[in-house]
């Protein structure tokens, strides 16, 4: 008889935060969102040098959409768009009440964190950690502490 495992508290996701969207040009992602849903950015590009990334976020009804494009020669999203010259989704954001928690709920139930495994600063200014795609279905996610009250 196999030992059981140990016993996990349940680590419930909050609300779907954003969708990452990796593009080569946020400029032309914008350009297309207008031209065919109407949409407007809701916070404009800005860069985030510690991952790498320019970024700018939409508002849907429910939920964001990020916008996300290479910063520098170092960035991360340089081997997604090499596999996806359009680009495409990149990963599903969900909040959660505590990143620490949920980090290491994560890594006692076999997923991989990435990177160092500590959190990092996102874009929307609070801790983030992200989940290799091999232990989610193929699904690069991100976890982020819940933002402030009002925030995305």
């Amino acid at each position: 008889m196999s030992a059981l495992p140990p016993l996990l508290p349940p680590l419930l996701l909050g609300r779907l935060n954003h969708v990452g969207i990796a593009c080569p040009s946020i400029d032309d992602q914008v350009a297309m969102y207008g031209r065919l849903f109407g949409a407007t950015v809701s916070t404009p590009a800005f860069d985030l040098p510690a991952q790498g990334v320019r970024v700018a976020f939409i508002d849907v009804a429910n939920s964001q959409l990020e916008l996300i494009e290479p910063l520098g020669d170092d960035s991360p999203i340089h081997g997604f768009l090499k596999k996806n010259p359009n680009g495409g989704q990149h990963h599903v954001c969900f909040e959660v009440k505590d990143i620490i928690a949920a980090r290491d709920a994560m890594r006692a139930r076999g997923a991989t964190v990435l990177g160092t495994g500590e959190p990092r600063m996102g874009a929307h200014g609070v801790p983030v950690i992200f989940v290799h795609p091999r232990d989610t279905g193929g699904v690069l996610v991100e976890l982020m502490a819940e933002p402030p009250q009002g925030g995305h």
